[in-house]
């Protein structure tokens, strides 16, 4: 999109008729009286940004440990750039932006310590156990784990906002009622499963365009971000960077725009332009889709084959691109590798030692434990792994310090 057409994008009335309408929100499974300042979309907005879940990711890292600086992501401030191009997509298309907010703040609540990494050896510990997938935990969470009102556990959510959560991404079932290919072998987590048969979340369909809005608002942070943390913590230099032709393309741009600019700035400049150029293909192609679908309403989005939020195929091929160079730069990093072989045998040992001793775990978690049958391992397991799933990264060490004798330096 050039400068010219920057200035000419039309922005459609406050809320276009595709959008969700929070006040034709099909509810809570708990019934509650609506708030007199607040839309229901709102509501759970700021539930979410008052919950433990969410104050815990401030702690809980991507790539990165918090040893290595206080300048690099954490999930917390990943969530909130998500947030804010979420909503930045979301106004211009006439969505609500307070639910696509809300989805976007959301997405990484079932995020373990130490990443990915965290997460991978969790499902492995897991496997006889049910598994482990993020998305399911999120759900746990807002469901479940969160204990904070008197009347209910979890937050109580829209059920707009508890699909969204779960189907951001898309489907989990296929038309022919089977799973996804990335749950074919394993079917679908069974918190889904569980949850879904007492209160239906259409698994089968798209979710809402605020939803569609946030997953590619996680693609774009993402993919910018890492950029940006990359180059500032010298895992990758530009010249690496110039290997993607569209990243080499930005950067000729700028050195003829700012030449000899100093490296932050430099940087700075570089992410921001893989923002603006991925923000404004998504908005371009997902006007020109919701005019060609001609859909009228958040029913007729759900409805559709295919997203109707979504990137331009050309700008899909260098996200495709762009995730490549980062996987093999940065994710797999000798740096990055050591220090996830070490946070793995930290979730290791854990995991083991509170399934074998669920007593060692703070008292409410060891109360709940003594409640469980001791020949029901499964709902041990899956005891411990909320309480290790839950856990900050510096509390994983801690957690590990006070239980072995050496605890590894991840630095």
């Amino acid at each position: 999109m050039s400068s010219h057409d920057r200035q000419n994008v039309a922005f459609p009335p406050r809320r276009a008729p595709y959008a969700a309408d929070p006040a034709q929100s099909r509810g809570r499974r708990f019934a509650e009286p609506g708030s007199p300042t607040r839309t229901d979309f709102q509501r759970d907005r700021d539930r979410i940004i008052h919950s433990t879940a969410f104050r815990r990711l401030a702690h809980k890292t991507q790539v990165f440990v918090p040893h290595e600086g206080d300048h690099y992501r954490t999930r917390l401030t990943h969530s909130m750039e998500v947030g804010q191009i979420a909503r930045a997509i979301a106004r211009v298309l006439g969505l609500d932006d307070d639910l696509a907010e809300a989805l976007a703040l959301a997405h990484d609540l079932g995020h373990t310590p130490f990443g990915h990494t965290g997460e991978d050896v969790l499902d492995d510990l897991m496997r006889p156990y049910g598994g482990f997938d993020h998305n399911a935990q999120a759900l746990r969470i807002v469901t479940k784990l969160e204990r904070r009102y008197a009347d209910f556990d979890g937050l109580n959510l829209a059920w707009e906002t508890l699909e969204g959560l779960v189907k951001h991404n898309g489907p989990l079932i296929a038309a022919d009622g089977l799973p996804i290919p990335r749950y074919a072998e394993r079917g679908l987590p069974i918190a889904l499963l569980e949850y879904d048969a007492e209160h239906d979340l259409e698994l089968g369909s798209f979710a809402s365009a605020e939803a569609q809005a946030a997953a590619l608002a996680d693609d774009i942070a993402y993919n910018a971000h890492d950029i940006d943390d990359g180059l500032r913590a010298g895992l990758f230099d530009f010249s690496e960077v110039a290997e993607v032709d569209f990243l080499r393309d930005l950067g000729s741009e700028i050195e003829e725009l700012h030449p000899n600019l100093e490296r932050p700035r430099l940087i700075h400049e570089l992410v921001r332009r893989v923002i603006t150029h991925f923000i404004e293909d998504a908005i371009a192609e997902s006007q020109r889709r919701l005019a060609k679908t001609g859909v009228q309403s958040a029913a007729e989005v759900r409805a559709q084959p295919a997203p109707v939020i979504a990137f331009t195929q050309a700008t899909e091929s260098v996200d495709k691109l762009v995730k490549s160079f980062l996987f093999q730069n940065m994710y797999r990093h000798p740096h990055i590798t050591r220090v996830r072989l070490l946070a793995a045998d930290v979730v290791s040992a854990l995991f083991a030692a509170f399934f074998e001793n669920p007593e060692w775990m703070p008292a409410d978690w060891a109360q709940a434990a003594a409640l469980i049958p001791s020949a029901d391992e499964t709902r041990r397991a899956r005891l411990v792994c909320d309480y290790i799933a839950g856990m900050t990264d510096r509390y994983a060490l801690a957690e590990h310090t006070r239980l072995f004798d050496v605890t590894p330096d991840l630095r």
